[in-house]
């Protein structure tokens, strides 16, 4: 794990609430936003990224989504598309108003599910110098009966039957209806694919993240299937960066290759192994090849 030298806490307001964020101050001018997929806060998500990059003298705003980690937001743990794109919009305004940040060289990074987000925002935000979209989730249709397939028959029914109860009930003021992240072949969990559980492993090794609730509302089963960000690839003008792993069996690596395909500035970035390669195995090759994408991108003007 690299070292963390200096970063701070921020808050910036999105929507009704406020999202908790870290900033690394930079040397350069240019700064990474980042952020993690579905229930994984901003430590575990984006700190051995995020350390990287500010070594290299970018700073880095390093956020949580509404309703998790240290952000705002109630009821907790509902995973809401557009909420949370919407964070992302509200942190690239906050990002323009760090005194270490050029305006004009601000970089969005997000994995899984926040990889997918970015396909949204750097569609709609001209304000991106690039982004760079790990391991993403593109398209909910695509995966799904890849999902369900890792699933038991009994457990795919009954995290539906309790995605069902979920959504029913929040429409009522109940409580969220919880189920783990992730778990093995057999569990009532969102994911179960075969890398799912290497999550622990991958984004907290050492236990350092106590906090870190790795549950989330389980209405998310009944509206996965139907997102596809990777629809809005043929909007994006700014560079785009996307790290695809070839044996990826959460999200899978060809959905987001073709959504790649459809980006006018679309640079794809292959990695051996599963979902997690970049924080495992193949964290270097990872670390290397997307700050070469943000030297030429957002580094020093000097230097593009």
């Amino acid at each position: 794990m690299p070292v963390i030298r200096q970063r701070e806490k921020v808050r910036f307001a999105s929507g009704d609430t406020s999202c908790a964020g870290w900033h690394y101050p930079g040397a350069n001018g240019g700064c990474v936003i980042m952020a993690g997929g579905t229930s994984v806060t901003k430590e575990p998500a984006s700190d051995q990224f995020a350390a990287r990059f500010n070594e290299a003298g970018f700073a880095v705003l390093a956020f949580d989504h509404r309703r998790f980690g240290e952000s705002g937001g109630t009821p907790r743990q509902i995973v809401d598309f557009d909420e949370q794109v919407a964070d992302w919009h509200a942190a690239i305004d906050c990002a323009t108003d760090l005194p270490d940040v050029d305006p004009d060289r601000i970089s969005a990074w997000g994995f899984s599910l926040a990889g997918g987000h970015l396909f949204r925002v750097a569609a709609d935000n001209p304000r991106l110098a690039c982004a760079i979209s790990q391991t993403p989730l593109v398209d909910g249709r695509a995966v799904a009966p890849h999902a369900l397939r890792c699933m038991t028959p009994l457990a795919a029914l009954r995290l539906f039957g309790r995605g069902v109860a979920d959504a029913l009930g929040g429409a009522f003021g109940r409580p969220p209806l919880l189920v783990p992240t992730a778990g093995p072949r057999g569990a009532v969990a969102s994911l179960t694919t075969p890398d799912a559980m290497d999550g622990d492993l991958a984004l907290d090794p050492d236990g350092r993240h106590t906090g870190w609730e790795q549950t989330v509302a389980a209405r998310i089963a009944l509206r996965i299937g139907g997102y596809r960000p990777g629809r809005h690839a043929s909007r994006i003008r700014c560079p785009l960066l996307v790290v695809v792993c070839d044996q990826d069996q959460s999200v899978l690596a060809d959905p987001a290759v073709r959504a790649a395909g459809n980006a006018p500035a679309a640079e794809v970035v292959h990695l051996p192994g599963s979902h997690y390669a970049p924080f495992l195995a193949a964290h270097e090759e990872a670390v290397e090849a997307q700050l070469a994408f943000l030297r030429k991108h957002v580094g020093p003007r000097d230097a593009v």
